[in-house]
């Protein structure tokens, strides 16, 4: 009795250290586990991180509604205007129906500015428009871009964080980002607010002419929501 006691007891202490091995070795593998979640997470989080005012400004290729291809850093010693645009937008709507956004353009590239529209509505969404018709829409209402970029895989507009048409960018000649926000200081969809605000982006685009910093360097930018492809 005393020796199979004995064997018994050995067993049994056995039986508990490799259980206890195996929750050490399960704990360690959750942990394992988790960290590289948290990583992939990090990683997957900066990845779409939105460059700040004072950064450099994301580079990038994309084709316009006539099929030219533009890269950003062709434009290098020059200002350049990002907009983000979307006809269906009654925000949008508001500031080309009204002249707003068109002479807006026209003042900028009259000094020399690149100014490129962006179109980051994915092609699946109700309000999707071609490249041509686009382009004619545009031409309707006189609008004055240097081109009007087509990104319907969103990969522009993420990159720049950009939320809200019209959200508007401007970077220097040097590539460095100087105004992100809106065009203007009133949040409406009201074309008769327009001879009331404040006209960010020419403010911006006068002062840094002037040789003066930008004094609203960044403004919250107002309109539809991007629709932007699901991932």
């Amino acid at each position: 009795m005393s020796k199979l006691s004995t064997s018994a007891d050995r067993s049994m202490r056995a039986a508990r250290q490799a259980r206890a091995a195996l929750t050490r070795a399960s704990r360690r593998a959750i942990m394992t586990a988790a960290v590289a979640l948290g990583a992939t997470l990090l990683m997957g989080s900066n990845a779409h991180a939105a460059p700040a005012v004072g950064q450099p400004a994301p580079d990038f290729v994309a084709t316009d509604t006539r099929g030219q291809q533009h890269k950003l850093s062709d434009f290098a010693g020059k200002y350049v205007v990002l907009e983000w645009t979307n006809p269906g937008c009654p925000f949008v709507q508001k500031h080309y129906n009204s002249g707003n956004m068109p002479a807006t353009q026209k003042s900028a590239t009259d000094k020399g500015v690149v100014w490129l529209a962006i179109n980051s509505t994915e092609r699946a969404a109700s309000d999707f428009m071609q490249p041509a018709a686009l382009d004619n829409w545009l031409k309707e209402r006189k609008a004055a871009p240097t081109a009007t970029l087509m990104d319907a895989d969103g990969t522009i507009g993420q990159a720049y964080g950009a939320r809200t048409t019209p959200h508007l960018f401007i970077i220097d000649p040097k590539g460095v980002l100087i105004y992100a926000g809106g065009i203007d200081s009133i949040a409406s969809a009201r074309q008769e607010d327009i001879k009331s605000a404040t006209n960010y982006v020419n403010q911006a685009l006068a002062e840094t002419f002037g040789g003066k910093p930008v004094s609203a360097a960044t403004t919250r930018a107002y309109g539809c929501s991007i629709k932007y492809k699901a991932a």
